[in-house]
């Protein structure tokens, strides 16, 4: 009997729908924060035909422990975190599940924004302490108000026709937009941060727009403007965003992911009281955990289980 081709997972668990699919190969899971050199002597020891990234980066170091390395699947959509042009040098698919986790994204963009807006935290605290501060609190109403969004793809769609049933007027920045849901409006960036009184940022991270956040992007926006980030950590400079949360330039913001992650102690948004902290699980839901895993074992098979003629259609070099 020949030994099974044996699969990664950066992290400790799959779902079981996944794990099905997955039945004929040998899954190794590298734990949940699995760092480089880690990572490095899991593929010299068991020499993996695919891996699929939950959690922590995939390297050129990483492929080179890995001979027989064939695909890289994501458990979701964002596909930063693995070097694409040093997986494209060695003829290594990365492939990305689209769309398996934008219901789950879309929702939590929506809780937070629903929290800073009505200053939910805030309030819970305040009342917890003894404080009962009805009699002067006045929340933001979103009716009328102006929801801008970077990024107008699975996520930002979703997004922006919730923003609408909200009676929000909601515009978009996105070149590669292919359509628009119902009244929703394409605009310039400079002109979405002028007009926004909440951003929401729903687009992948490249070198083009890294830190496309910064501090002359944030002096656009409205005074008492709301910032709401559940795409990548990278987009925003957070020194500058700290300072405008600091300064009162912005009324709140929401976070679920960083630049550096998973975040350390001590932080600067630790002593920030307007910002609100989610550890980056914006796309993991009940259901969205199962169509992750099920789309990054589907994109492994499609790979692996390629006949010789699709294999070389799929990397013509």
């Amino acid at each position: 009997m020949s030994q099974k081709q044996s699969i990664i997972i950066t992290g400790s668990d799959l779902a079981q729908e996944a794990v099905d699919l997955l039945q004929d190969y040998q899954l190794i899971y590298a734990g949940r924060q699995p760092g480089e050199e880690d990572m490095i002597a899991l593929c010299q020891q068991h020499n993996p035909h695919a891996i699929i990234v939950r959690y922590g980066k995939i390297s050129a170091r990483i492929m080179d422990a890995a001979p027989a390395l064939r695909v890289i699947a994501k458990h979701g959509s964002g596909i930063d975190v693995i070097d694409q042009a040093a997986a494209a040098q060695r003829n290594i698919r990365v492939l990305a599940a689209p769309g398996a986790n934008a219901a789950a994204v879309a929702e939590h963009t929506w809780a937070l924004i629903l929290a800073c807006a009505k200053a939910v935290i805030t309030l819970d605290s305040r009342l917890r302490e003894g404080h009962w501060d009805k009699a002067h609190h006045k929340s933001v109403e979103l009716e009328g108000r102006t929801l801008g969004l970077i990024g107008l793809g699975a996520i930002g769609s979703r997004v922006a026709r919730a923003g609408a049933a909200f009676g929000m007027q909601v515009i978009a920045y996105d070149p590669w937009a292919k359509q628009l849901p119902e009244g929703c409006e394409l605009v310039e960036l400079t002109t979405l941060l002028n007009r926004a009184d909440v951003v929401s940022l729903h687009c992948p991270l490249t070198e083009q727009n890294r830190g496309m956040i910064n501090r002359a992007a944030l002096a656009q926006l409205k005074p008492g403007a709301m910032l709401i980030n559940t795409a990548r950590g990278g987009l925003i400079e957070e020194a500058a965003l700290a300072d405008a949360l600091q300064d009162g330039t912005l009324r709140c913001a929401a976070l679920d992911s960083f630049a550096q992650e998973p975040l350390t102690a001590p932080h600067r948004w630790q002593q920030l009281d307007n910002v609100i902290l989610s550890p980056h699980i914006g796309g993991v839901s009940d259901t969205s955990y199962i169509k992750m895993g099920c789309a990054a074992a589907s994109n492994v098979l499609s790979v692996l289980q390629a006949s010789p003629s699709e294999a070389q259609a799929a990397n013509p070099q």
